[in-house]
């Protein structure tokens, strides 16, 4: 085995220095949480991505999540500076194609939410705004039970896409 001499070390060092120094110069940095225009928010219904909505707020650490009770109350929501209100919530499953036997080959999975953001007086902040997800699965009958765990998988990581964009868009509000 032959030793790295220093200047080949030296050299390889320099040679990943230049991109870190690329970065820095040009603006990169990383993503900052979001700053809110609001204190305090409520977030109605109990959903799984209700939930993760709720989960990401409060990871932002920049406002406070006030619970809406258990049927979505408004007492409780009075507390918050901004409601945000979910009005629908929808899973799809389309076939997308299928084979020459007609047994279906790919799906197409959907998952459309839609939402508003008031304040507890009832002046909008976000007018009604739809955020959809797609994924393809390709599907196979003889793995029906693995293709419904994966199924089950692609709507998590839609759910948790659509709570990214959702709390994204809270931080678009920008006054009350």
């Amino acid at each position: 085995m032959k030793a790295t001499s220093l200047p080949t070390r030296r050299g390889a060092l320099a040679l990943l220095g230049v991109p870190l120094l690329a970065l820095a110069g040009c603006g990169f940095e990383l993503r900052k949480p979001p700053v809110f225009a609001f204190k305090t928010i409520s977030v109605r219904g109990s959903s799984a991505t209700v939930n993760m909505i709720r989960r990401n707020l409060r990871a932002a650490g920049t406002v406070t999540v006030v619970d809406a009770g258990p049927a979505g109350t408004l007492d409780t929501a009075i507390a918050a500076d901004a409601i945000v209100e979910v009005l629908a919530e929808e899973r799809g499953r389309n076939v997308v194609s299928t084979n020459t036997s007609g047994l279906v080959r790919d799906l197409e999975l959907s998952l459309r939410f839609r939402f508003k953001v008031v304040t507890p007086g009832g002046k909008e902040l976000l007018g009604p705004t739809t955020i959809e997800q797609r994924r393809d699965l390709t599907y196979n009958e003889t793995n029906a039970i693995a293709k419904e765990s994966e199924a089950e998988l692609l709507y998590r990581d839609m759910q948790s896409d659509v709570a990214q964009q959702v709390v994204r868009r809270l931080g678009a509000v920008k006054q009350l």
